[in-house]
């Protein structure tokens, strides 16, 4: 092995570089044998004033050992600074949730495995690294991440997605030869580049010149030419290659293997014999082996066994790791294990296997189970594979790491019909395994699965003689959850039928909960009847049976199914229930809830202000960065409907930095879609479309009106922003044809006003001689009201909605009402919204001029021009400015134009000149269509020309309006 590292100077740059900027991320590949593991050594060896934490993924065939760097980090910390100096660290010294991945921190504070306990454990990490980071900053290495299991890949992606401002530096390295199409480190991978901070080095093979140089280190003088040119050859700049190619007395192999598997085991089979026994013994226990436990496989004392090793440690085949031994490189290993007898491998897992039952402490503990079920399973004893697998799932599921857990109940399942007393080995039925399989599948997103798994056990359950009616509920209910998660139909019948298999009497906390499920479930539907009734029914027997929690889940599905923005009575009966409950999950939901409501009733303060605290309350839950997300979109709802668009930004850019689940994703992309839009900005406003429908295409739709109709709302006002009025009702279509969703009035109101704006833009757009096009807008038109006639308003806000609408109408209609526009901007100021405020004004104003009341126009346009400047609204403003100039004219001494025009003739020609026709002209001016016809004979008689084009040619040709004559530069009005 050469005593110094050649040709990584520029990678070890890059981490120094990396380190120097924490925080961030550098995610570094290359393919097996290149030097990942000596560069990092060289990196961290050469570290001062940094607390450098490492942690490696462990292989153990297929199976994936839950959190295996992460144990390593934390047990190594506990080592250094002890259990109270790690309780110093986590949030109100609470390591309850640390102790799912160290025994050392006594048990987990419940058995509950479920989402909320699982974003706990992530965010403890998170914190644990964040406040080390604050006496010196922290590199966090995880090595070989090819081999990471499920739960460690989300953790890691949780980490390098959350890092905050603190000094931690994440290094992550993994084969790149491992990774095949399919491999589950890829998505990981490419989703980590696209965040910030995050860089990837690249370990390349070594040049000719550094083999040289590589092989002078080596040798210990400078070689031969010849020398070189053989190694590089046979190498191809591998440097495990290169220092398994030359001999122990630095001169080059007398014969060159024909495989890559000889080539590593050449240096092998050179060592003695009772040493290659040893090796072929240790390579049963994967990369690294715990001095104790390969001492009890061999059956070697531990004076015998460090005689034995040591030729191994010298040939540097084996390198000495804490209290046990590392093959110097998994390739090593794996080509030791590969060339065992079929005989040999079965044998050789049995020692380990009988070694670990008969002493658990010869691996750390989390690992126990694990490791039986691996070795069990390789030395092809069913009955030990199935139990150790089914206590293994046990172990996964305490850890929340629901994929692991999966696997191990699959090995359960697999080796069933080999063990004809596989029920009493492990206590439980076929169909319990069949439905913690589910379950398992369900929690680690793998949905698919999950139905298959609990459609298998509800079959095995109708040919129970004595079926238990909470496990076939159970399983209905499971199944469809999922069914939603997949967008699949039946989901509302699997939950119904849930409901069904539990008896009324007595009544039960089981039946209360399922239909509790129901009624939230079947509320984003057009059942809301059926949810009204299943929530009351589950509410009425969760409090005979004393089911606070069930109670209060109850209450919010009644209250979010038939939602009424006019008065807060009933949220304030679910503020009590769910403060008696005690729930932290409820709690939070209740916060979710309660900005809602505040924000769809106008409340928009107050909105900021619940959803601030429920924020609050997430992160002393250590919940802050998962459940704490989703109350981001209800503080910057109410954010931008304030004006306070910058604040709103900021939230929703964190937000999205933490990779938030689907659900939450599409609404902070249509909301910052939409400040992007009105802020001109149509480029951010296309992409953040995109994102979102690329999602909802994923799911069912109609099924959310939040986030369908909000979509839909975007895309039409994008589609209005480029000219586009028949794509923005295209757009308007689908809410038309879904009514009677939940909170149905709150988000149908605004797609119903752009597809009135989108009415008005089309007729005005179509010429005189085209009435088809105009019978099409009229027929879009009747449906649009026929949709807003059936909505019933519920408070201030969607009162501010209907008069928009009422007047936008009109506007459809070619009426322009400016008392309508005036009501409109009125509600919209009481709610304190600036931005509706300001277009309602700028309608109105040309309600004005098209009365001639230049003056009021006027004032309106200064108010609205003032609220968009504030807003940075550049669109809007640009209308506003543009409709102001427009009713402004020469000073009174200023009678005459160029060629003896009026400034009115002036302002026409100008508009021939840029071959508008009379109708547009018209609307430009605000003048009858008519008065327009009479400008132009007067103008063409003046100018002594016969037709339109050759005034605008003779308009041109003189530089008419490059002349320095500007109607509108001294405030006075004209009338049309």
């Amino acid at each position: 092995m050469s005593p110094v590292l050649v040709g990584r100077s520029a990678e070890l740059a890059e981490l120094a570089d990396a380190l120097a900027t924490a925080p961030g991320a550098v995610l570094v590949g290359g393919d097996a044998g290149l030097g990942k593991t000596r560069l990092i050594r060289e990196f961290t060896g050469g570290v001062q004033g940094a607390k450098v934490l490492v942690g490696g993924c462990l292989e153990l065939g297929s199976d994936g050992l839950p959190f295996a760097p992460f144990t390593t980090v934390l047990r190594g910390l506990v080592r250094d600074i002890g259990i109270d100096g790690v309780a110093g660290l986590v949030p109100r010294g609470d390591t309850g949730g640390l102790a799912r991945l160290l025994p050392e921190f006594g048990e987990p504070e419940s058995d509950e495995a479920s989402d909320e306990e699982r974003a706990r454990l992530f965010e403890v990490m998170l914190v644990l690294l964040e406040r080390l980071a604050e006496r010196e900053p922290v590199l966090l290495v995880i090595e070989d991440a090819h081999w990471a299991d499920r739960s460690t890949r989300d953790l890691l992606s949780f980490l390098v997605r959350n890092l905050g401002t603190a000094p931690v530096l994440i290094v992550v390295t993994y084969r790149t030869d491992e990774l095949h199409r399919t491999h589950p480190l890829r998505p990981l991978l490419a989703g980590l580049e696209r965040a910030e901070r995050v860089r990837r080095v690249r370990i390349e093979r070594l040049s000719r010149t550094e083999v040289a140089a590589l092989v002078a280190e080596l040798l210990g003088a400078p070689p031969s030419m010849s020398l070189v040119d053989r190694v590089a050859t046979r190498s191809e700049g591998n440097p495990l290659f290169i220092e398994a190619l030359l001999d122990d007395d630095g001169t080059l192999a007398s014969e060159l293997p024909e495989s890559l598997r000889d080539l590593l085991l050449a240096g092998v089979q050179r060592l003695p014999e009772e040493t290659q026994d040893v090796l072929r013994d240790a390579s049963g226990g994967g990369t690294r082996i715990e001095h104790a436990l390969l001492s009890a496989v061999t059956g070697l004392g531990d004076a015998a066994l460090t005689r034995v090793l040591r030729p191994a440690v010298a040939a540097n085949v084996l390198v000495v790791d804490g209290d046990g031994y590392a093959f110097r490189h998994a390739l090593i290993r794996e080509a030791v294990h590969e060339d065992l007898l079929p005989g040999e491998y079965t044998r050789l897992h049995k020692r380990y296997a009988e070694a670990l039952e008969e002493d658990p402490g010869l691996v750390p503990a989390g690992r126990l189970w694990v490791e039986l079920s691996h070795h069990w399973n390789a030395a092809h004893d069913s009955t030990s594979a199935l139990v150790s697998s089914w206590c293994a799932a046990a172990e996964a599921r305490k850890a929340v790491a629901y994929a692991e857990c999966l696997a191990m109940l699959s090995r359960v399942l697999e080796l069933w019909d080999q063990v004809p007393d596989a029920g009493e080995r492990i206590e439980a039925t076929h169909v319990k395994v069949l439905q913690d399989a589910a379950a398992a599948a369900d929690q680690a997103g793998e949905f698919d699965r999950g139905i298959k798994l609990a459609t298998a056990a509800l079959r095995e359950l109708e040919d129970d003689p004595d079926p238990d009616p909470e496990r076939r509920a159970g399983l209905l209910e499971l199944r469809g959850r999922m069914r939603y998660q997949m967008a699949r139909p039946g989901f509302v019948e699997d939950l119904r039928a849930a409901v069904d298999a539990l008896p009324t009497d007595p009544p039960s906390a089981a039946r209360a909960r399922t239909l509790a499920t129901l009624g939230n479930y079947v509320r984003i539907t057009t059942h809301i009847d059926e949810a009204l009734k299943a929530a009351a029914e589950s509410l009425a027997t969760a409090r005979r049976v004393g089911d606070a929690v069930t109670e209060a889940e109850a209450l919010i599905t009644g209250f979010c199914a038939d939602i009424k923005y006019s008065s807060d009575a009933q949220l304030l009966q679910v503020q009590e229930t769910v403060e008696r409950s005690g729930n932290q999950r409820v709690l939070l939901r209740y916060h979710v809830i309660k900005s809602h409501f505040l924000e769809g009733a106008g409340r928009h303060e107050e909105a900021v202000a619940v959803a601030a605290r429920g924020k609050e309350l997430a992160r002393q839950y250590g919940v802050a960065r998962t459940q704490g997300t989703f109350m981001s979109i209800n503080e910057a709802e109410p954010l931008v409907s304030l004006g306070r668009w910058d604040e709103a930004l900021a939230v929703l850019n964190h937000a999205m930095e933490q990779d938030p689940a689907v659900t939450t994703r599409t609404s902070l992309l249509v909301l910052s879609g939409w400040v992007a839009l009105a802020r001109g900005d149509l480029e951010t406003a296309r992409a953040r479309l995109v994102m979102a429908r690329e999602i909802l295409n994923l799911k069912m739709r109609w099924l959310k009106t939040q986030d369908y109709f909000t979509m839909l709302w975007l895309e039409a006002n994008i589609a209005l922003a480029e000219g586009r009025p028949e794509a923005a009702l295209d757009s308007v279509g689908p809410v038309l044809d879904h009514g009677g969703l939940p909170d149905d009035a709150r988000y149908a109101w605004p797609a119903l006003i752009a597809g009135a704006s989108a009415c008005a833009e089309l007729a005005a757009a179509t010429p005189a001689g085209a009435p088809g096009a105009l019978d099409a807008s009229a027929a879009w038109l009747r449906r649009i009201e026929e949709r807003a006639n059936g909505l019933r308003n519920s408070g201030p806000l969607q009162l501010a909605y209907s008069l928009t609408f009422a007047a936008e109408l009109g506007r459809a209609r070619g009426v322009l009402d400016r008392a309508a526009w005036d009501e409109a901007a009125a509600a919209w100021e009481r709610l304190g919204n600036p931005y509706y405020r300001a277009r309602a004004l700028y309608r109105a104003a040309e309600a004005a001029l098209v009365g001639g009341d230049h003056d009021a126009a006027a004032d309106r346009l200064g108010a609205a021009a003032e609220l968009a400047r504030e807003l940075g609204a550049a669109p809007l403003a640009e209308q506003v400015a543009d409709l102001l100039r427009r009713t402004r004219s020469p000073r009174r001494s200023d009678t005459t134009a160029p060629l003896g025009l009026t400034p009115r003739e002036y302002e026409v020609l100008r508009l021939v000149a840029e071959g508008r026709s009379n109708r547009d002209i018209a609307e430009a001016l605000f003048i009858s269509v008519k008065t327009a016809s009479v400008h132009v004979s007067n103008i063409l008689g003046k100018l002594d020309v016969t037709s339109r084009g050759e005034a605008a040619a003779k308009a041109h040709r003189l530089a008419l309006f490059r002349s320095g004559f500007e109607p509108g530069t001294a405030g006075t009005r004209v009338g049309a």
